[in-house]
């Protein structure tokens, strides 16, 4: 039978880990990711893992293992955050292109300089074109339940494509909150084992990795990467539909949130969704007629998902925790040109919070609603939560 603990969203990463059992696990720690490989590494040490647990250097060398284990055939995890993330950054694009299934537990924190160990997205929205995956979770039952959808996810034979589970440092990582675990049993068959495609490792049928292609395939290589997002959305729904039938948890590609009869709607990602759905409940009882668009899937962009949730929006508020300097913060940006695809046409305001771990609060989103209740609409960015 299912269990319920009290526990944090790394420890939930760390024991989905366990159930997973993956072949290989290279890891180095950073702040604050660190639980996930230190307490995955107790499992170890007590031998309830089979896995081969390889402590390393750096980063760097983290990501490099876990890439060559993978495209060995082995079934491959890891996590890290921020700093540590961009210094993987130059084998990220190779691991996509490279179909390597890596399941990775993205702690998001800030970039520096100055130095700051707390949240904001800026390091993951630094890989969103890798090529890799990109899930946002809100809690941490949503994060224990993604890690195991997502091997599923990765290893489908129409996306063989590296995956980045992502939760809000310290605000969903560190935080104990309860978590219902299914059984071992449960998570084995519902993930099934690696079958791989052209390992590295099968001697009958020999394949080479890391070849160089300049201008001959390498265009080509590239659109089957993109073919392959395409069917990432598909692949998605698919096991999440399943893996519903199992948990009665249902995670769709966006998490609607009041927002069928909807005038005004905030678009936003991770555990902040939580503010402002408890300013859509406040405001409805004023009377407002307001919702909340959470957006789980990132890449791919689930843009019909987003577009039918929106277009009967009379205005919009998209709250990105992350800036693009000298452009339009990266969510707004994505949200902007579905709409402007679907030819729909709605006022919109962009505001950034939460950087470098600042807390965003109802109040801070009932400002944004406010604001497109009140018609007071921008082109430019805004900003929830800064000192003046």
């Amino acid at each position: 039978m299912p269990r319920k603990d009290i526990t944090s969203g790394n420890w939930a990463v760390a024991e989905a880990m366990r159930q997973i059992n993956p072949d290989v696990v290279a890891a180095y720690p950073i702040t604050p990711s660190t639980d996930i490989p230190m307490k995955f590494s107790e499992f170890v040490a007590d031998g309830l893992v089979d896995t081969n647990l390889v402590t390393v250097e750096s980063e760097h060398s983290a990501i490099s293992a876990c890439l060559a284990a993978s495209v060995s055939g082995a079934r491959v995890m890891t996590a890290s955050s921020a700093n540590g993330v961009a210094l993987m950054h130059e084998i990220f694009p190779i691991a996509a292109s490279y179909r390597a299934p890596i399941v990775f537990g993205l702690v998001n924190r800030c970039l520096g300089a100055p130095i700051n160990i707390h949240c904001d997205h800026g390091d993951s929205m630094a890989e969103r074109d890798s090529g890799w995956i990109h899930i946002y979770c809100e809690d941490g039952q949503e994060v224990y339940d993604t890690m195991i959808m997502a091997v599923r996810i990765a290893e489908h034979k129409e996306v063989l494509l590296p995956v980045f589970v992502c939760q809000d440092g310290f605000i969903t990582s560190h935080c104990f909150e309860p978590v219902e675990f299914l059984d071992d049993e449960q998570v084995t068959k519902f993930i099934g084992e690696r079958d791989p495609l052209l390992p590295l490792l099968d001697v009958d049928n020999p394949v080479a990795y890391g070849s160089l292609a300049l201008t001959d395939y390498f265009f080509e290589i590239k659109r089957q990467q993109i073919e392959a997002m395409k069917h990432v959305e598909t692949a998605y729904n698919d096991v999440a539909a399943e893996f519903a039938r199992v948990t009665g948890r249902n995670y769709p590609v966006v998490d609607k949130y009041r927002t069928e009869d909807a005038d005004y709607i905030m678009v936003i990602m991770s555990s902040a969704a939580g503010a402002a759905k408890e300013t859509v409940d406040k405001l409805r009882e004023q009377g407002h007629k307001v919702g909340c668009l959470r957006i789980r899937l990132f890449r791919p962009f689930p843009a019909k998902a987003i577009v039918d949730a929106l277009k009967g929006a009379k205005g919009i508020a998209v709250c990105d925790r992350a800036a693009s300097l000298g452009a339009p913060a990266p969510l707004f940006t994505e949200i902007k040109g579905a709409l402007y695809d679907a030819g729909v046409h709605i006022p919109a305001n962009t505001y950034v919070y939460g950087l470098g771990g600042r807390d965003f609060f109802p109040h801070n989103a009932e400002e944004a609603f406010m604001d497109l209740i009140n018609k007071k609409m921008s082109t430019g960015e805004r900003y929830l939560g800064l000192r003046e």
